[in-house]
C-alpha cells in the first residue's frame, strides 16, 4: 500500500513539472488542477498547493509571484533524469494522445497534422537540401510536405534554438488521426528498419514495439548509424525507417480510398497495405485485420546523419495547421531566410 501511494506521488509531482514546463508562462495552482484532471488525475487546487511548497523548497519549482509558479533548471533536470522503467509503454500512449489532439479534415483540407521536429544550422541544412529533397522525390517520405520554423519559433513544448532552424516533417501518426476520424482504429505495432532492394521494401531488419519503449524507433536507428537512406536514394538498394500498423479487415477498402486521397494532398505514407489475415513483408497479422507499411516521418532528414551533419530530431513534436507546409521544392528558398 506504502508502494502504491509513493508511486501515485511521483506520478503526481512529475505530472506538475511536466504542465510547468510546458508552460508558455508561470502557472497558479488552480490552473494547474484544471490541466491535470484534463489528464484524468483528479486532484483539488488545495493538493496541488501543498505539493508546489514541497517543490519549492527542493528548489524544483520556484514562486513567480503570490499565486503563480514555474519550474527551475533543477525540475528540468529532474523530469530529464526520470527512470526510463517509468516510462515504458510512453510513446504508444503519446501516439494515442496525438492521435485524438489533430483535427486535419480531409475533406476541406484544413486543420492541424502532427510533425517531427529536426534542429539543424540553416547554412548545413542548406547545404544538404538537394540530399533531402531526393528522399522525398524518391518516394522515402510521409508525403510531399514540410515546413521550417525559425530560432525562437516553438512547436509544442519544443523551442527552436538560436543559430538553428526546425524542419518539420509530417510525422506518420498523422495517418492514424485521419482514419480515426472516418471511424477507422490503427493499432500501432511497432517502428523498425525496413530494407529496399531494387527500390522495392523487402523485409524489416530491425524492429522496436512502440508498447516497450520511451523512445521513438527511428530516432534510435538514425542516432545509431543503422540507416542508409545514401544507398536507397542513389542504388536503390539501403536500409530507411518505417513502421507497421493492423486495421480492422472490414476497412481495407476504405483505408485504400482514404490513401490515395492523402496522398492527393501530400499526405501520402502507406507503402503497402496488405490484406486481411495474411502475413505482409513476413509480419503476421491478428486474425480478422489486415497490416500495412506506413514511411518514416524523419527519413528525409535522417539523410543529413549519414552526410556528416550532427541534428537533433524530435518525433511527434507537435501539432501545425496544414497551412503552414509547402512542398519539399520550396525548402532551398524557404532556408535561405535564415542564412546570414
Amino acid at each position: 500500500m506504502v508502494s502504491c501511494m509513493t508511486e501515485k506521488k511521483e506520478k503526481i509531482r512529475h505530472a506538475i513539472l511536466s504542465i510547468l514546463r510546458d508552460a508558455e508562462s508561470p502557472l497558479s495552482s488552480y490552473a494547474i488542477s484544471s490541466q491535470l484532471i484534463d489528464r484524468g488525475i483528479e486532484i483539488s487546487e488545495r493538493t496541488v498547493r501543498l505539493y508546489l511548497q514541497v517543490m519549492d523548497e527542493e528548489g524544483l519549482t520556484m514562486k513567480s509571484n503570490r499565486r503563480c509558479h514555474a519550474i527551475t533548471e533543477q525540475g528540468v533536470q529532474e523530469l530529464g533524469s526520470w527512470r526510463t522503467l517509468e516510462r515504458v509503454g510512453f510513446l504508444s500512449a503519446r501516439i494515442d494522445q496525438m492521435t485524438y489532439q489533430m483535427d486535419f479534415d480531409l475533406a476541406t483540407g484544413r486543420g492541424t497534422v502532427i510533425v517531427n521536429i529536426t534542429n539543424v544550422p540553416p547554412r548545413a541544412a542548406l547545404e544538404h537540401a538537394h540530399s533531402i529533397k531526393k528522399v522525398y522525390e524518391e518516394g522515402y517520405s510521409m508525403g510531399t510536405l514540410l515546413t521550417v520554423f525559425g530560432p525562437g519559433e516553438k512547436v509544442g513544448s519544443i523551442t527552436i534554438p538560436e543559430e538553428t532552424v526546425g524542419i518539420g516533417t509530417v510525422c506518420s501518426v498523422t495517418l492514424n488521426g485521419v482514419l480515426l476520424k472516418a471511424g477507422i482504429p490503427t493499432i500501432s505495432r511497432f517502428g523498425g528498419l525496413l530494407e529496399i532492394v531494387d527500390k522495392r521494401p523487402v523485409r524489416f531488419v530491425e524492429i522496436i514495439m512502440y508498447d516497450g519503449t520511451s523512445l521513438d524507433p527511428l530516432e534510435v536507428f538514425i542516432r545509431s548509424g543503422m540507416t542508409d537512406y545514401t544507398g536507397a536514394v542513389t542504388k536503390g538498394t539501403g536500409k530507411i525507417g518505417a513502421s507497421f500498423r493492423e486495421f480492422p479487415a472490414a476497412s481495407r477498402n476504405q483505408v485504400a480510398k482514404l490513401a490515395s486521397r492523402l496522398e492527393s494532398m501530400g499526405l501520402g505514407g502507406f507503402m503497402r497495405i496488405g490484406h486481411p489475415n495474411l502475413a505482409l513483408l513476413e509480419i503476421p497479422v491478428a486474425e480478422g485485420r489486415f497490416g500495412a507499411v506506413v514511411i518514416g516521418g524523419l527519413n528525409p532528414v535522417a539523410i543529413l546523419e549519414e552526410n556528416g551533419v550532427k541534428v537533433h530530431s524530435r518525433a511527434l513534436a507537435g501539432l501545425v495547421d496544414y497551412d503552414r507546409l509547402i512542398h519539399y521544392d520550396e525548402l532551398e528558398r524557404r532556408l535561405e531566410r535564415f542564412v546570414r
